[in-house]
């Protein structure tokens, strides 16, 4: 194990996560925390109820530059409207293989400024970078391609999170969700900031120079709403809001109509196409598909873990758990996955082989716990 380790990367924030008592595992290619002495539930309900600071610095961050078509030119790899996209705006989108499949689910923001237009920014998910890097100067030989490993990432999130930063710098609490913009904060430097995140929450991305990261994110930690939150009850609060996780509800063998993301895919692509994979996503529009991602609700207090079977009344195999676990904020079991189409609508009745045992549960509507995302 020790040997293993060593060969895993850091982010910035190691030694603070150490310092912090977090519980070291491997993840994605990087040592990072579990969670810290507080534990998953505790940190989990103070995210939801105050704010919660994540180290999601071993995602990606890459920009795009070519000329003023850049956003025309991201349509061949991406399914999204992105020519209609706003200045400022993000978008959840995918890079998808010639069958359609998810090699990535990521989010494209294009800069506000008008000096910025003939580039775009996006963020990918740790354990795909590299692929994906390779995947876009392969598609786009045109578009000058750059990893910002000079950067960091941090992740505020929850109901206090714009109250927690706008004692660091005002202008982005005036952000609404999927919005973006460059803000200098005193002795950190110029930062990119979203108000965006992967909790079901409000809260924002930023993204730091290595130089200041470990600085600035123990003086939000030093705030006394803000706790260190790891990688367990970053995923309680995904699975909560009902939003996939690559490698469990999204990989390359499964497309974003299975995944029930058809509202991802802009409405002139679904027609016009011209992006790889383009001619599965629009037979599947047309002819529908045999599995659906569906959010379950066990009917008891047993836990469904990922790769849990799921199967009919008669014992039927009909799908699969991809994720599955304890809902602190819903106190209770909850999961996803996908199952045969004719059991995907709302209301019905599955059952869930927990050692070796059919349990029953429902097929529900997600999210399990509500969006509070800064609309208005």
């Amino acid at each position: 194990m020790d040997a293993h380790m060593t060969e895993l990367k850091r982010t910035q924030l190691y030694n603070l996560h150490v310092s912090l008592q977090g519980k070291i595992v491997p993840f994605a290619g990087y040592e990072m925390p579990v969670q810290y002495a507080a534990g998953i539930l505790k940190e989990h309900l103070h995210t939801r109820a105050n704010a919660g600071l994540f180290d999601i610095s071993h995602m990606g961050q890459v920009v795009l530059e070519g000329g003023a078509d850049i956003l025309k030119q991201i349509e061949k790899i991406m399914p999204g409207d992105f020519q209609e996209l706003k200045p400022g705006e993000i978008r959840y989108s995918f890079l998808l293989n010639e069958q359609g499949g998810v090699m990535d689910d990521l989010m494209v923001t294009r800069p506000l400024h008008a000096d910025e237009q003939n580039s775009v920014f996006i963020i990918i998910n740790a354990a795909c970078k590299d692929d994906d890097f390779a995947h876009m100067k392969k598609q786009l030989p045109h578009i000058k391609a750059t990893m910002l490993n000079d950067r960091a990432l941090l992740a505020l999130q929850g109901p206090k999170a714009a109250e927690v930063l706008g004692r660091f710098c005002a202008a982005p609490t005036k952000l609404k969700f999927m919005q973006a913009d460059k803000f200098t904060i005193k002795d950190v430097g110029l930062c990119y900031i979203s108000r965006s995140g992967y909790t079901g929450e409000d809260g924002f991305e930023i993204s730091v120079p290595n130089a200041t990261v470990e600085k600035f994110a123990s003086d939000l930690l030093a705030q006394a709403e803000v706790m260190p939150i790891g990688l367990g009850a970053r995923d309680s609060l995904r699975l909560e809001a009902g939003l996939c996780l690559y490698g469990h509800e999204l990989d390359t063998m499964t497309t974003p109509v299975e995944g029930n993301l058809v509202w991802a895919i802009g409405k002139r692509r679904r027609s016009e196409g011209g992006f790889i994979g383009a001619a599965t996503i629009q037979q599947q529009l047309k002819d529908g598909v045999s599995r659906k991602r569906v959010g379950i609700r066990p009917d008891g207090r047993a836990l469904a873990r990922e790769q849990t079977e799921v199967v009919d009344s008669a014992g039927k195999h009909i799908g699969i758990i991809t994720s599955g676990g304890f809902g602190p904020s819903v106190d209770g079991p909850v999961c996803m996955g996908y199952v045969e189409s004719t059991f995907a609508k709302v209301g019905t009745s599955v059952f869930l082989v927990v050692r070796g045992k059919p349990l029953p549960a429902k097929v529900v509507t997600l999210p399990f716990a509500p969006h509070r995302y800064m609309k208005g």
